[in-house]
This record gives C-alpha cells, sequence and structure tokens, in this order.
C-alpha cells in the first residue's frame, strides 16, 4: 500500500501522519465540546492544546529514542528525524500529561476536571492513528491462521492494530456515554488509562515489533504501572468524593 497520501511542493506527505493529525484535530474538537459542558473556557483548551500536542509528540519521539538507544546513539543525526518513523503513544501520553500538569498549575485551573475534558477524545484519535500503522505494514503481530489475519511479507499475521484501534474506539463510546454519570474529578482520565492499559498489555503480547527493556516488553510494564497507579488514585478520589 502507497504510503504517501500526497505530495506539496515535492514534500510527500505520509498517510501515517495524515491521520494523526485528523485524530489530534478530532481530540481539540471534542475537548471544546465537553469543556464548555463543564464550564472550561475555549481559550484554556486551545492554549493547553498548543502546549500539549508537541510536548506530546515530543514524549513519544524521546520514549521510542530511548529504548532503541543502541541504534540512535550510533546514529545521533535521527534522533530528531520524526519523519524518519519511530513514536510511541506511551511517550505521548507522558508528554501530554506532564504538560497538562504544568498547564493548570500556573493557571490555577482543576487538573482533574481539565484531564477529563481533553482526554475524552484520545481514544478515538488513536483509533484513527492505528491505521497508518496497516497502511506502513507495521505494529502486527505474529504468525496466525484466524480468517482475519493480513498478508504481511506472504505470511498470515495478527492484525494488532486493528485489536487495538477497535479496543480503543470500545472505550471512547464507554467514556462518552459514562461522563455525565462520573462520581468525581478525573474519573474519566482515570478510567481512559485503566482500561487502554488493560487492552494493550493483551495485545503487546502478540505484537512482533515491542521496545524491550532487557526481556520485558515496555509496553506491557507501563501498561501495569498504569493500572496500579490509576487503581490507587481512583480509591483515593472516590473516598474523597464521598
Amino acid at each position: 500500500m502507497n504510503r504517501v497520501a500526497f505530495t506539496i511542493f515535492g514534500l510527500d506527505i505520509m498517510w501515517y501522519g495524515v491521520l494523526m493529525a485528523t485524530g489530534m484535530i478530532l481530540c481539540v474538537l471534542l475537548a471544546l465540546k465537553e469543556g464548555k459542558r463543564v464550564n472550561i473556557s475555549e481559550d484554556d483548551i486551545l492554549n493547553l492544546a498548543i502546549v500539549a500536542i508537541p510536548c506530546g509528540l515530543l514524549g513519544a519521539r524521546l520514549y521510542y529514542v530511548i529504548f532503541n538507544w543502541s541504534y540512535y546513539s550510533q546514529n545521533l543525526s535521527e534522533i530528531l528525524n520524526f519523519r524518519g518513523g519511530g513514536m510511541a503513544i506511551h511517550g505521548a501520553l507522558i508528554g501530554g500529561i506532564l504538560a497538562g500538569f504544568v498547564y493548570t498549575k500556573t493557571k490555577k485551573i482543576n487538573f482533574f476536571k481539565m484531564a477529563d475534558a481533553v482526554m475524552i477524545g484520545i481514544p478515538l484519535g488513536q483509533a484513527i492513528g492505528r491505521w497508518g500503522n496497516f497502511i506502513n505494514g507495521e505494529a502486527h503481530g505474529g504468525p496466525t491462521n484466524l480468517p482475519w489475519g493480513i498478508m504481511i511479507d506472504g505470511i498470515k499475521v495478527h492484525p494488532t492494530f486493528l485489536y487495538e484501534s477497535i479496543w480503543d474506539l470500545g472505550i471512547f463510546i464507554f467514556l462518552w456515554f459514562f461522563r455525565k454519570n462520573k462520581k468525581y474529578e478525573g474519573q474519566v482520565a482515570i478510567y481512559y488509562i485503566i482500561l487502554y492499559s488493560i487492552g494493550r498489555f493483551f495485545i503487546e503480547g502478540l505484537r512482533t515489533d515491542s521496545l524491550m527493556f532487557g526481556p520485558l516488553r515496555m509496553a506491557q510494564v507501563i501498561s501495569l504501572v498504569g493500572i496500579i497507579l490509576c487503581g490507587i488514585l481512583h480509591k483515593i478520589l472516590s473516598k474523597k468524593a464521598k
């Protein structure tokens, strides 16, 4: 499949970038809609987006570089070559959350309330972005005989990008209907991280291109940490709400 969506002045624009940009735009639009419902100003949503999106992209790249340091230590000029590929959603989330925390503290805005409004659309953006992996022929699993397997280099493999896309879409639908019934500020964001981490933990076990830390798949380790930390935070915040 052709990875190039179109060309502008000799510069190839890749489908992966188009899908990522589409996902980010939808996230911002949904955040604006949710922010209006819960009395967060459009200016604060847009200002946060201006800060958090670049921080998220940088975090996604740094995360990938750190866990591929054996290569990048020998090719330092490639570290900031975003067009060369190599982004990780966990790094994007860490970078975006840290940026959001600093911004809300600076502006004296409730961090958890903002997190609920901003993160409601993230799983939808992820569901769209994962199709970029399909176009690139990456982020797939090992061999399978299942009827929905896809052919990569002549081998039928698990379409793990599809598994995650479906899981992310399901998370978005659930959170969209749940958000009006939350019991405390931050519950939507916490549920998103827990649900995404559960799905990612199992899907990552099928992938053949995982970022590794010794014998460990880092996405699985980060997913477990996310589940534990958010589980603790859920207990603390729900107790305070009562």
